[in-house]
């Protein structure tokens, strides 16, 4: 229907179409601002408690807060508003996946409590290292560097003045040099946590690329199986419409020649049926190697002899060159797809197909003499666009259009080689 709008128009001057390059969408990670990261959409759980991790580390943090409170008699020995500040801190933990700024905040603030008590230094620093640094890894970069600044800005201000009203008794307070080594575990905590959420980004980057790229192979791949069945059902069914029409034509008064129409339908159908089951066996194994060659210029004779059988005489001059498969294909989809519009929209019963080749490069032109018929051939209307995507794809260009004499031509020029090959050199 494409072409049949085209030769109606009249004179016009050619057009070029190149290749369709899709739109890809950027790929974004998790926020890095402060504020709620991505929760579970609609029908997602949440995630699960990560219990066997905090036991882990509640085990660690209180075992070790007993032996440090041994290394550390100056310190308020462990008792039970201790112990009750340590299993809270760590219990924390458990929401640290579903509520990460809460949970940072909150071991910050009763670390902050029992350091304030008067406690020993232990491991209680790990379970707020850990708490901040799920918050990071979930993107809320500025919630744990502000959990971490409260800590460290808190144990500043007890060890440099308040250490005089709290306990223990006696206590002296600590020296610059022991909150610049404070202060730089703070920062390897938040470097690490920032190296981890970097490559999390860039491993759902990687995922959602892999993911693309794969949805676009199938997507191309639908579409070289759509333009296969189009072409092949497209010529086939329009030589068994025109020999139909003819048998039904002549059925009673030249019963031989009705025969040898319905032979011809006969032929076109069994040909059709066998190339579309080589397309829906390449859909189904499409490891597997085909069972027949696809088709290339090599098969021309037969595609005259088609055309032929549809009333059509085909002039063709030059000699099919050597070809890469993609291009030997597209170069015979090509000549089939013309002819086969000028069996549907030309009042034309000559068509001439010219091969040439030079330069790397192979140029086909097709050209009936019409005129246009104006019919409703039934077609879909993807006839030249599949042949521009043809010839686009393997860097070639299509040209169509109506001649300034009343026909039409086409001409095809395709590199004798495939893009792939070429780029591999």
């Amino acid at each position: 229907m494409d072409e049949q709008r085209v030769r109606e128009r009249g004179p016009a001057r050619w057009w070029h179409h190149g290749p369709p390059w899709p739109n890809h969408p950027a790929v974004t990670g998790p926020g890095n601002g402060p504020g709620p990261g991505p929760g579970p959409g609609p029908g997602l759980r949440s995630p699960r408690l990560p219990w066997r991790s905090t036991l882990a580390l509640t085990v660690l943090v209180v075992v070790g807060s007993n032996f440090a409170a041994h290394t550390q008699p100056h310190r308020e020995h462990l008792d039970a508003y201790a112990r009750l500040l340590l299993l809270a801190t760590c219990a924390l933990l458990l929401w640290r996946h579903r509520h990460p700024v809460s949970v940072a905040f909150g071991t910050a603030a009763l670390a902050l409590v029992y350091l304030g008590a008067g406690y020993p230094y232990g491991p209680l620093f790990a379970a707020v290292a850990v708490a901040c640094f799920s918050a990071v890894v979930a993107g809320h970069r500025s919630a744990a560097w502000a959990a971490l600044g409260m800590l460290w800005a808190g144990h500043l201000l007890i060890s440099l003045w308040l250490y005089r009203w709290l306990p223990p008794p006696g206590d002296r307070g600590a020296g610059l040099g022991q909150e610049a080594i404070t202060a730089t575990w703070v920062l390897i905590i938040v470097s690490v946590a920032e190296l981890v959420r970097l490559r999390r980004e860039q491993w759902a980057r990687e995922r959602a690329d892999r993911a693309q790229a794969a949805r676009r192979r199938a997507d191309e791949e639908r579409l070289r199986i759509a333009q296969e069945l189009h072409d092949v059902l497209a010529h086939s069914i329009s030589v068994i419409n025109v020999q139909a029409g003819m048998g039904l034509a002549l059925l009673d008064s030249d019963p031989e020649q009705a025969r040898s129409a319905l032979t011809t339908i006969k032929a076109a159908s069994k040909e059709a049926l066998g190339e579309v089951r080589q397309v829906l066996d390449t859909l189904r194994s499409p490891g597997d190697v085909p069972r027949a060659p696809a088709p290339g210029l090599g098969r021309l004779p037969e595609l005259v002899e088609q055309a032929a059988g549809a009333g059509l005489v085909v002039d063709v001059t030059g000699e099919p060159p050597r070809l890469a498969p993609g291009a030997d294909l597209a170069a015979f989809r090509i000549v089939q797809e013309a002819l086969t519009n000028v069996v549907r929209h030309s009042g034309s019963r000559h068509a001439r197909v010219r091969l040439e080749h030079g330069g790397g490069e192979l140029r086909l032109r097709i050209d009936d003499d019409g005129p246009a018929t104006g019919a409703d051939a039934g077609g879909s209307g993807n006839g030249l666009a599949g042949m521009r995507e043809r010839a686009s794809a393997l860097g070639g260009t299509i040209e169509a259009g109506p001649r300034a004499d009343g026909g039409f031509r086409v001409c095809a020029v395709l590199p004798l080689e495939d893009r792939d090959d070429q780029e591999g050199r």
